[in-house]
């Protein structure tokens, strides 16, 4: 066991995520890994956003391949059904590199590779003492040494490998030395048998020559190849949700609440996909939370809008209101410094998992993401009238509450009057979307829903209270009628039955039941509020 070569450290970690109470197999994709061995196709780099089981897989792929790894591991899994099974696993020299690990007090890129390059060396020397080799030759004539002598080959695991362009001491030089690196170790080398390599961004961000074109590169946004290994699918999910409800004594999460929090990721095949970590944290710690967001540098929501705020500013306010944005993508533009227009942009924020992509639109995939953005609206001056709205949202509520129409509509009008762009007014998607930024501190007490089905019929906006002794809130919006007529409809299609009756969720509300209309006079340009209870 060397450093590098055959290190035990990837089994001990994926028999560790194995252990655990919520475990996907994903074995299954060393079925279209393990055909490409020695093969010319036999570069393969995936990338996908932060915390979707990039470096499970990798600790999964050395784990089975690496000699004397114990097979059992493996042998109640899918791939053990595999006729190539025994024959592969725990017979192959692996080398494991986690690029974003560096040596004590790194300051330099050549301290950082060299890291690397000795460990790498040392290793091969302790595995082939027979072969007399020079310390101080490249890593890549060392290899070649051991293949011309011994026919052995090499599989090459990488994770990570875009971290060093991420570390405040690399300079432009050194991104071309460490391409350069990749390209000796592994380009047109006969002892590869197999290279998988993951990251957030792809290969031709930062390589747009030669250096590393014998990868195949699969992203999440336009691959379809190897979509189902990362992320759960809806399958998954229910069996871990099972797994949840029978050995969880007091479950507070539902299967509804999974697929609001932590859904809403595409595939190229147009697949839907959950956050993995976020699942798994949540269903352990039985609780509903952020876990994805905020545990990175590139997960600051504000890093890309503000390189364009002026044009993203009304997307940003649809997207919030759950509107779907065209666009198209550019997976290569994903570093902050280079974005330019809203493509490139909404490129990178798909890159690292702020938005989803699918059918030439981008969007706010799910609850745990809004909540960021939500955040976001508060606190970054330089959006504008976002900013504005956003601040005063809490007397909107306050006076909702109160059933003080007279500061709604003064809210209201000054949302239609403080330069805001979006509203033609048009249609009720545009009210709706700056109802959404009035009501925005509402979320802090509230599950807000738009377009709900309750009753006969569909409701823009339901707030269910987190505390069942709260008001309970039902919104109507109507462009050129008015807030009678709102209010009138949520009687008539009976959608208050969300919070009382037999239909009402655990049939605790104990609260008011407000009905609240909001219209908009296209002619007069002027709003006007109501609420009954009811």
């Amino acid at each position: 066991m060397g450093q590098f070569l055959n290190n035990k450290e990837p089994y001990d970690k994926y028999k560790t995520v194995m252990n655990g109470t919520f475990f996907v197999d994903k074995t299954e994709i060393l079925k279209e890994l393990i055909p490409a061995l020695q093969q010319e196709q036999r570069f393969f780099c995936i990338t996908r956003p932060r915390r979707f089981g990039k470096t499970v897989m990798a600790n999964m792929i050395a784990a089975f391949f690496e000699k004397n790894s114990e097979k059992s591991l493996f042998e109640k899994l899918a791939i053990a059904q595999y006729d190539q099974y025994k024959e592969q696993a725990g017979c192959h020299d692996v080398i494991y590199i986690d690029f974003s690990e560096m040596p004590r007090e790194c300051h330099s890129y050549e301290e950082y590779i060299g890291r690397i390059q000795d460990g790498l060396v040392r290793d091969i020397n302790e595995a082939y003492p027979e072969i007399a080799i020079d310390k101080n030759e490249a890593v890549w004539d060392v290899l070649s040494q051991v293949f011309d002598k011994t026919g052995h080959k090499f599989i090459f695991v990488m994770d990570e490998w875009d971290a060093v362009f991420q570390m405040s001491f690399v300079t432009e030089r050194d991104r071309e030395n460490y391409l350069l690196f990749l390209k000796l170790l592994l380009k047109g080398k006969s002892y590869v048998e197999l290279a998988y390599m993951t990251g957030v961004l792809p290969i031709a961000k930062y390589s747009d020559g030669s250096e590393l074109n014998m990868f195949l590169e699969y992203n999440m946004a336009t691959r379809v190849r190897f979509s189902e290994y990362f992320g759960f699918t809806e399958s998954e999910v229910d069996r871990l949700y099972q797994c949840y409800l029978e050995q969880t004594k007091k479950p507070q999460i539902t299967r509804a609440n999974l697929r609001e929090w932590y859904d809403g990721y595409h595939t190229a095949s147009g697949e839907r996909l959950y956050n993995p970590r976020s699942v798994v944290c949540a269903l352990t710690d039985n609780q509903l939370s952020n876990y994805w967001v905020s545990s990175g540098k590139y997960d600051s929501i504000f890093t890309y809008i503000s390189h364009n705020v002026d044009e993203i500013q009304n997307d940003l306010t649809l997207m919030f209101a759950g509107e779907k944005i065209p666009t198209g993508i550019q997976e290569y533009a994903a570093t902050a410094p280079e974005l330019k227009t809203k493509e490139e942009i909404y490129s990178a924020m798909v890159v690292y998992g702020l938005l989803t992509y699918d059918n030439g639109k981008v969007f706010i995939p799910n609850k745990e993401l809004l909540g960021s953005y939500a955040a976001m609206m508060k606190k970054e001056q330089s959006l504008g009238y976002i900013y504005r709205l956003a601040n005063i949202s809490s007397q909107m509520l306050q006076a909702t509450l109160a059933k003080d129409t007279e500061t709604m509509t003064k809210i209201i009008q000054y949302a239609h009057n403080t330069e805001v762009p979006i509203l033609s007014y048009n249609n009720e998607t545009e009210l709706s979307a700056i109802v959404n930024l009035v009501y925005l501190s509402a979320r802090d007490q509230y599950r807000v829903e738009r377009e709900e089905k309750a009753g006969k019929g569909f409701v823009d906006f339901i707030f269910y209270p987190v505390r069942y002794d709260q008001d309970c809130i039902i919104l109507e919006l109507k462009v050129d009628h008015s807030p009678e007529d709102a209010i009138a409809q949520i009687k008539e299609k009976d959608y208050a039955l969300r919070f009382r009756g037999k239909t009402a969720e655990k049939n605790k509300y104990t609260g008011r039941i407000l009905a609240v209309g909001i219209s908009y006079n296209k002619e007069t340009k002027e709003h006007d509020c109501k609420v009954e209870e009811i």
